[in-house]
């Protein structure tokens, strides 16, 4: 047995395990012990848990797990949570660029209390699909959007699994987003593909939904402010041609607690 030190911090709900590891002491192939990590139950509990590491020509790199123990695709409040952590464990500074799964990220952050506000920049959208009733778009994740009627009472979990372990996506999985737009504000709803269950937010969710948004028409404005589960976010563009571009997801990260565990 040995102790691994971690920190606690969620960004609008979205909760993570974040681990210094500059010293890559952490298996990186250990994805039961990742698994134990999230278990609200038997370990510490979180929506995923990322590894902060050393990587020349950037100021640090970020691997990325799911719950269910495996490396995932790109998260958007992981990445602003791990903004905070970096700057919590000492790199100190207003600007960092780091590595994710899906390229190059900056991040510009400030305090506000106890609270940091996270800008993150994010991959350029080049395809949308639009369907029937919905879009299919990567920000970094797969993300289908649907707009709906009455999303506060909307039965998100059981409708959701019907499209992710649908013919189409249940060999890799999609993240599934219910949306609707009230009094100029976009709520959202998401299932996370790796979760397997509602979260209180999800970043990339959050920006393929507003990109969704105004690919269809339902908003015009080049930035929007959206209302998920879990609090406030905000996503900004600008639309170059047929390319969504300068890509930018905003909001809180905040420090919950720091300890150690057995593993």
């Amino acid at each position: 047995m040995s102790l691994l030190k971690f920190h606690k911090l969620q960004g609008a709900g979205n909760d993570f395990i974040l681990i210094d590891d500059r010293e890559e002491r952490f298996d990186i192939t250990n994805n039961v012990l990742v698994k134990f990590l999230c278990d609200r139950r038997f370990g510490i509990g979180a929506d995923g848990l990322m590894l902060l590491r050393n990587r020349k020509g950037y100021d640090f790199q970020m691997i990325y797990y799911n719950s269910d123990g495996n490396e995932s695709s790109m998260c958007g409040n992981g990445g602003r949570c791990i903004a905070a952590f970096a700057d919590q464990i000492g790199l100190n500074r207003e600007k960092y660029l780091f590595l994710a799964i899906d390229g190059d990220h900056d991040a510009e952050l400030s305090l506000q209390g106890d609270t940091y506000w996270v800008k993150l920049g994010m991959i350029d959208v080049t395809e949308i699909e639009v369907g029937a009733d919905f879009s299919y778009l990567n920000t970094g994740s797969p993300h289908y959007v649907k707009f709906v009627n009455g999303l506060k009472n909307f039965h998100v979990v059981e409708e959701a699994k019907k499209i992710r372990y649908s013919d189409r996506f249940k060999a890799k999985g999609t993240n599934v987003n219910f949306v609707e737009i009230i009094d100029g504000v976009l709520h959202i709803r998401t299932y996370e593909r790796g979760v397997e269950d509602e979260t209180l937010a999800c970043g990339t969710g959050v920006t393929a939904a507003v990109i969704a948004a105004y690919h269809s028409g339902k908003i015009t404005q080049l930035s929007f402010q959206v209302q998920a589960m879990g609090g406030e976010l905000k996503v900004s563009f600008t639309k170059e041609g047929s390319v969504y571009a300068n890509v930018c997801l905003e909001g809180p990260a905040k420090f919950v607690f720091k300890g150690e565990i057995d593993v």
